[in-house]
């Protein structure tokens, strides 16, 4: 099947009971046994539960995965990763990550011994390095493109250099969705996303995921998922999956609408940077348009005048609404130095590029005219 039609029909054929065409919620904690350890494949539903099955299924489908396994946050599963990882293990990550993933690498994973090396992995050079350095990485760790500045990581080229330690290559997919891009394929071990974000689409669910190119490791993960716990109810599991029927739709309406969005930012005077990987003047623009089929709805800039101008700006606004999280159908602005990037401290955050004049877009799939005129509008009030 193509990747619209997958979205629809991957795993998610029709309920063998009933013949429902949509996927029953499984509102069940527990599931009745004929005897001792006999059953139909459901015994507690932070084990299993016939929707989140339905939901997993569909995520190994559309990310060409072995095994998908949902979570209750991107943050969960991602924590559930790190329970895998023994202490005293060595992370390379890159120096863009989102400020909830640096917190929980610098503030916690460390009680345990886990220490983390931060690169530019736009350098491929820095990254051959640092997992050269020292004992091999337990893991190889990237976004791409990066939260919040947009940068694009060539991923079967930092695939080759963790495989060559035996290390796993990890992607966050999260800015991509597998509608533009499917890391995989491209050499990456696992792939996680927080679903709240493209995957559920509307900004009424909390979620994440974990993708797996092994089934053995998929197995393994899935068992720490069941140990630790942190996984969705049914009805977000249906949520997730009631989202991903119109990805490929919604991402390609994000896509438009922030390329008008750039359109704007880019012939501004009051802005003294745009990252958007489909500008050609974007550094990693020609690694974008080869692992990437559409550049995606997130565009950042730099406002000149630093954060008496980004006040200025927002305040303006009418259709873009100041909020925390992305990827829903309504358009979202953020500013990452006091929001989404306050845990990471100024220093690193400044040395990083994530400056009180950085402004990040979720551009949604309203009228790509009325996303322009809006910003338009705010620039013209600086």
């Amino acid at each position: 099947m193509r990747f619209d039609t997958k979205l629809i029909h991957g795993g998610q054929g029709p309920d063998p009971l009933t013949g429902a065409v949509n996927v029953p919620v499984y509102l069940s904690s527990t599931f009745a046994q004929s005897a001792p350890n006999r059953h139909k494949g459901y015994v507690y539903s932070r084990s299993a539960n016939p929707t989140r099955t339905a939901l997993e299924s569909a995520l190994a489908a559309v990310e060409e995965g072995a095994v998908g396994l949902a979570f209750s946050s991107g943050l969960g599963a991602l924590a559930t990763l790190l329970e895998s990882i023994p202490s005293k293990s060595r992370i390379v990550a890159d120096l863009d990550l989102y400020g909830g993933t640096w917190r929980l690498l610098e503030h916690h994973r460390r009680t345990f011994g886990v220490l983390t090396d931060y690169v530019d992995f736009t350098d491929l050079e820095q990254v051959r390095q640092a997992v050269a350095a020292g004992p091999a990485p337990a893991m190889v760790y990237a976004e791409s493109p990066t939260n919040p500045l947009l940068r694009v990581i060539d991923l079967a080229a930092s695939a080759k250099v963790a495989h060559a330690r035996r290390s796993s290559f990890v992607v966050d997919n999260t800015f991509a969705s597998p509608a533009l891009q499917r890391p995989l394929t491209l050499g990456a071990d696992i792939v996680l996303h927080s679903t709240t974000k493209y995957l559920g689409g509307h900004s009424d669910v909390i979620g994440g995921a974990l993708v797996v190119r092994s089934k053995a490791r998929g197995e393994k993960l899935r068992w720490l998922q069941n140990a630790v716990g942190a996984v969705p109810s049914p009805f977000d599991s249906f949520l997730v999956l009631r989202g991903m029927h119109t990805l490929g739709i919604r991402m390609r309406a994000h896509s438009a609408g922030a390329a008008a969005a750039v359109e704007v930012l880019d012939s501004s005077r009051k802005v003294r940077a745009v990252h958007y990987p489909g500008l050609a003047s974007h550094p990693q623009h020609a690694v974008a348009a080869r692992q990437m089929s559409e550049y995606g709805g997130m565009v950042s800039f730099e406002l000149a005048g630093g954060m008496p101008a980004v006040r200025r700006f927002l305040r303006k606004l009418r259709i873009f609404t100041l909020a925390e999280s992305l990827g829903g159908v309504e358009s979202l602005v953020d500013h990452p130095a006091s929001m989404t990037h306050a845990s990471v401290p100024r220093s690193e955050r400044e040395a990083h590029g994530v400056t009180d004049g950085l402004v990040r877009l979720s551009c949604g799939i309203e009228d790509p005219a009325d996303l322009a005129d809006d910003l338009r509008n705010a620039l013209g009030s600086l």
